[in-house]
């Protein structure tokens, strides 16, 4: 009975010892899986992958930026969402103090979250303005942090440990999990930080991967990698969050000659995707993933069958299902009618 005990107490011990545990918020950031997206994959004749970056802990792509970047700040932040939530997870987690500022556009959700996450008076929503404008988010975050003693501002748009999260992790992770078999790279971009990296990594392994950047309307990328860099021509919105951009950011800037193409996707195709992402493989993703996932159908469209195409699933549904599944700001965007008919029962909100 003394060595039956001794042995299961041994084999206990050696099934314990092989469990891979994470440790904590930190420990659970990245190595997403990567999914195949069936029914693009038959529409298409390609392989097209999603980089599942809602399956982070904070749920959004944006966890990676905001661990690198809490290197170089650990208190102020200027966000258009996603990062400040990554942010302030990550703050919390470390026990540092996060005081948010954001256009008061974004989605409620966010809004709400990122109050439960820090001290509710510590999240600034602000008026949107243009970046030109003084009274943008990212220079009203800054002169806060100015303010006060031992603050940093983190400056995520234009702070390159952004960029640097994905240049080491993201991108080998794709690298590793295609066995290096990849055709094409694709998603939009805010920041830059996750397309930049992922662009220099993979151009760096292999210099025939194709690059191209996804625009939402009312940013200037597209214009500006289709003339050469010669226009910043913006016009129009986006239902998109957190993406599109009025300028090159230092987290692109040293990575534009990377860029092989750009697309422009439309809001109609962006919101058709939403749903068509929801029905046909069960994700329940946000308006900037399905911008991605349309951008990897058109770059598989462009080249060819047969190739094995990666974009971003930058986060979920949840973060925005106020907006994208009512029926009363469906149509006051205007696009009820980019939604196919047997889709339109998921439309459940009024």
């Amino acid at each position: 009975v003394a060595m039956l005990r001794k042995l299961l107490s041994q084999r206990l011990y050696s099934t314990m010892s092989t469990l891979k545990v994470k440790e904590g918020f930190v420990g659970s950031i990245g190595n997403t899986p990567l999914i195949r997206l069936k029914s693009l994959c038959k529409e298409t004749g390609s392989e097209i992958y999603g980089k599942a970056e809602f399956m982070n802990p904070g749920g959004s792509v944006k966890d990676r930026a905001a661990l690198y970047v809490i290197k170089d700040a650990e208190e102020k932040e200027g966000t258009a969402g996603n990062t400040g939530i990554g942010l302030a997870h990550v703050c919390r987690a470390k026990g540092y103090k996060c005081v948010i500022y954001m256009p008061n556009t974004q989605s409620q959700e966010k809004i709400d979250l990122l109050r439960m996450l820090v001290t509710g008076a510590e999240v600034y929503p602000v008026p949107a303005v243009p970046f030109d404008d003084p009274n943008n988010y990212n220079h009203q975050a800054r002169r806060h942090a100015e303010k006060l003693e031992n603050a940093v501002w983190t400056n995520q748009f234009d702070n390159t440990a952004n960029r640097r999260a994905h240049l080491e992790t993201t991108g080998p992770e794709i690298w590793e999990q295609t066995n290096g078999q990849i055709d094409g790279f694709t998603c939009s971009t805010g920041t830059a930080g996750t397309f930049a990296g992922v662009a220099r990594f993979l151009k760096e392994k292999n210099p025939q991967i194709k690059v191209f950047i996804a625009d939402p309307p009312g940013s200037v990328l597209y214009a500006y990698i289709k003339s050469g860099g010669k226009l910043l021509e913006r016009s129009g919105s986006s239902i998109t969050e957190g993406i599109g951009q009025g300028r090159v950011t230092d987290n692109l800037a040293s990575d534009v000659h990377l860029i092989d193409d750009a697309l422009h996707i439309p809001d109609e195709k962006s919101i058709e995707m939403v749903y068509r992402l929801l029905d046909e493989e069960g994700l329940y993703l946000g308006a900037s993933t399905a911008l991605n996932v349309v951008a990897a159908v058109e770059m598989a469209k462009q080249l060819g069958p047969g190739k094995k195409i990666v974009t971003i699933l930058a986060d979920g549904a949840y973060r925005y299902q106020s907006r994208l599944f009512s029926r009363k700001w469906i149509e006051s965007k205007n696009l009820l009618g980019a939604i196919p008919s047997h889709l339109q029962k998921y439309i459940v909100l009024p």
